[in-house]
């Protein structure tokens, strides 16, 4: 395993990309080859017969490359593959990919340890407390990690015949992977403190260049070896996933691949919200400073509360217009925040303030789209606030700067309104798909950030190239450039897709449940 973790999962995902590619291409999704969502450029296979005992010997051998299971010349000496079906093969591959590419992963763990916590001109450059925001708890994630993937070698060593890893996966997340969740939390702060480091530092700065330039770092930056432990613990839900898709159904490795991913998007979720509340927090109270109430005042800060979506939009102006007005100034600039529970409608005054002149409950929005309105009406939408600050009923037309702020604007005020497609928990309809490939990091909190191969289904999209998504492998909503993916064209691929994501998911019930009223809202 000469590669970095950060290089693998690279190419990891690029292939799954490929074969998609290929898939959507053909016909019959089965007519894909054997190797399919397998880690790419596979090195050429050995041909050498061995007498040897088969014995897996990969996982030690520091100069091996990004292999398949089934080019390992243990594999194939040893007649194996001429007596599984296709079907166990894929699944081989799916289960060995999940123990090289930890492999891979505590490698760069060890490297980030070993190379740059543990540097000696770092130690003296930096305060005790900074060394601890920077690195946090990272030594027992590489611990973890460690004894996480000796278990792992132990099962592949066992039989070349891999019999199963979930089991492995289930009892690591519920007794060790906690310390993810300690690591991924202070995210916030470690971004922070190394940005504040980098500025006020020089001495920090030049070590931290040197050490990114030495040859076993492989041109990969600093940050990217921080960030190793969230990517992690992301990707290996979603090789769980990819093993879930290819057990027999209702076998046992089918239940153990369902608990480990249970347990694991346990984790994961645990992991964002960790993420989240420290952001929003300060969040809230930098919004609350900058509000002056003209009404009665609305307390903001909430641990249950946090920003949807802010910005500014023209409103109507006079008490009595209609939508065939037509004067010299048709609108007036007033600035929203939107909060998972409240709308404050504001107008900004000096001093990077805002003033509040209205409010209402989020769940008692309603907007409406006006169309064929003409030029100075374009992107116009009605919102409506069944009991306001005054507890009345108010409407207000309002005018967004282009087609796919006004829809982004119309879906985060009314959740619940019908997209342009159905959402692909409803089963009903063949909705269009997208798979990305390019990487994506949100810029608002409507937007979704994007990872390498994610599958999306496509709810709404605009002229101006936005499109809102719900990604399968976890049902996350959001806006994000058309750019950054290509549409799978091949119903039989999309069907195949939400296949897949139906099996992942059913054993959560509650939550199936949850979806299918949301779509009849």
């Amino acid at each position: 395993l000469g590669l970095l973790y950060q290089e693998y999962r690279d190419k990891s995902t690029r292939q799954e990309i490929e074969t998609r590619r290929l898939q959507d291409s053909q016909t019959d999704p089965e007519e894909s080859s054997p190797s399919e969502e397998t880690p790419s450029e596979a090195e050429p296979s050995s041909t050498t017969e061995s007498k040897a005992p088969p014995q897996i010997s990969l996982l030690r051998n520091s100069n091996s490359r990004f292999n398949l299971w089934q080019d390992l010349p243990e594999i194939r000496s040893s007649g194996v593959l001429s007596i599984l079906q296709p079907d166990e093969i894929k699944l081989q591959e799916a289960m060995f990919e999940l123990v090289t590419s930890e492999a891979s992963y505590y490698k760069s763990l060890n490297l980030l340890v070993s190379h740059f916590m543990e540097n000696e001109r770092l130690k003296k450059i930096l305060h005790q407390s900074e060394a601890h925001i920077l690195f946090s708890n990272v030594l027992d994630v590489m611990a973890v990690s460690e004894r996480f993937l000796s278990d792992l070698e132990q099962r592949v060593e066992e039989n070349i015949v891999i019999s199963d890893v979930c089991d492995i996966v289930y009892q690591h997340t519920v007794n060790h992977f906690s310390v993810y969740i300690t690591y991924v939390s202070n995210q916030t702060y470690q971004e922070r403190a190394y940005k504040q480091l980098l500025q006020d530092k020089p001495a920090f700065r030049e070590v931290i260049s040197q050490l990114e330039l030495d040859p076993k770092c492989k041109g990969l930056s600093f940050s990217s070896f921080l960030i190793l432990p969230f990517q992690r613990i992301t990707r290996l839900k979603l090789l769980v996933q990819n093993i879930l898709k290819k057990v027999e159904e209702k076998s046992d490795r089918e239940t153990t691949a369902l608990d480990a991913h249970k347990e694991l998007e346990t984790v994961v979720k645990a992991c964002n919200e960790g993420v989240r509340k420290m952001s929003r927090t300060e969040q809230m109270i930098s919004i609350q400073k900058k509000l002056e109430f003209k009404i009665k005042s609305v307390p903001i800060i909430s641990h249950s509360r946090w920003l949807l979506k802010q910005g500014e939009l023209q409103q109507m102006n006079g008490p009595k217009t209609s939508r065939t007005l037509r004067t010299k100034k048709l609108f007036r600039e007033i600035y929203l925040f939107l909060f998972n529970d409240l709308l404050v409608i504001c107008r900004q005054i000096p001093g990077d303030k805002y003033q509040v002149f209205d409010s209402a409950p989020r769940g008692l929005l309603r907007v409406e789209e006006l169309e064929d309105q003409g030029q100075s009406l374009a992107n116009v939408f009605i919102l409506r606030l069944l009991e306001n600050a005054d507890e009345r009923e108010a409407s207000y037309m309002l005018k967004a700067s282009s087609q796919s702020e006004m829809k982004r604007w119309m879906i985060s005020l009314a959740p619940n309104r019908r997209t342009k497609f159905v959402s692909f928990t409803s089963r009903l309809v063949d909705c269009p798909q997208i798979q990305c490939v390019h990487p994506y990091v949100a810029q608002q909190p409507d937007e979704l950030s994007l990872e390498l191969a994610d599958v999306l289904n496509i709810l709404d999209k605009t002229d101006d190239g936005w499109i809102f998504g719900e990604r399968l492998h976890d049902q996350e909503r959001g806006w994000f450039p058309s750019s950054m993916g290509e549409e799978i064209l091949n119903p039989k691929i999309r069907a195949q897709n939400l296949k897949e994501c139906f099996r992942v998911h059913k054993s959560d019930d509650s939550q199936r449940r949850k979806l299918g009223s949301r779509n009849r809202q």
